[in-house]
């Protein structure tokens, strides 16, 4: 079912007229770090498996597991989502638990230890196409905001190089902060309108994870954009986007 507001005739930047604000995603989205997560869940994930007596060892896998799983969603919830696919139910413990604790949050932090050691060796890339988008977005006089489950959205901006393109930032942590439910609960994408100062409606949102979808989706927001990067075109169109793209500048009205 179409959202009120979309219909056939776009804007230069693909949109439908009345949208005044871009919500975009980070991971897959502006930036190439969705696979270091994928490593770092893997890498955090396989060893903890292996750890575990009585059960013949299955590896996580990165794209499987890591799309159905934990694409998107708040750290603890990935790590409570992925075990329970393997029926494995650990004490939540706290947010502060060391990464050697073997409980949820335990898991979360050992995990982000190491995706911070691998974007410290690896760096972090913009997407190209994204980049250029977001510009031009900029250049239209549309408001931008970036949309995170994850803690280290900021570092990972400012490693991009592409902080200064947007005007609100809507994490991991100001998720905390502000007691918002992760995706693909929609409460993140709604603050974010909220601190532009529009509404759902003249909002799009810019998603490659499934939860993201369902966030735009679950939020009725003016048009939702699924990018695929992995080959799951269809089931983004099924989870809610309104268009899928491989790359954000196939949007714009001077591409080939």
């Amino acid at each position: 079912m179409r959202r009120p507001g979309h219909h056939g005739r776009v804007t230069s930047l693909g949109l439908p007229p009345g949208i005044r604000a871009c919500l975009f995603d980070l991971d897959g989205v502006l930036t190439r770090t969705a696979t270091v997560h994928a490593a770092a869940w893997k890498e955090m994930f396989d060893a903890f498996l292996r750890s575990r007596k009585g059960a013949g060892f299955r590896p996580f896998d990165p794209v499987a597991d890591y799309d159905e799983y934990v694409d998107g969603l708040p750290r603890a919830d990935g790590v409570r989502s992925f075990l329970a696919s393997r029926g494995i139910r650990l004490p939540e413990g706290r947010p502060d638990d060391p990464p050697e604790r073997d409980t949820v949050h335990g898991l979360g932090t050992r995990k982000n230890a190491l995706v911070l050691e691998k974007i410290k060796e690896m760096g972090v890339q913009a997407y190209e196409g994204s980049v250029r988008y977001a510009q031009a977005v900029r250049t239209a006089g549309l408001r931008r905001a970036v949309v995170s489950s994850s803690a280290n959205c900021r570092d990972v901006l400012v490693a991009a190089g592409i902080a200064d393109l947007f005007e609100v930032r809507i994490d991991g942590l100001v998720a905390a902060e502000r007691a918002l439910p992760g995706k693909p609960h929609p409460d993140t994408f709604l603050a974010a309108a909220r601190d532009l100062g529009v509404t759902p409606g003249q909002s799009a949102v810019f998603e490659d994870a499934l939860a993201g979808m369902e966030a735009g989706r679950a939020g009725a927001f003016g048009f939702v954009v699924g990018v695929d990067r992995v080959g799951q075109a269809a089931a983004l169109r099924s989870h809610g986007a309104d268009v899928v793209v491989r790359d954000l500048d196939e949007l714009l009205g001077d591409s080939p």
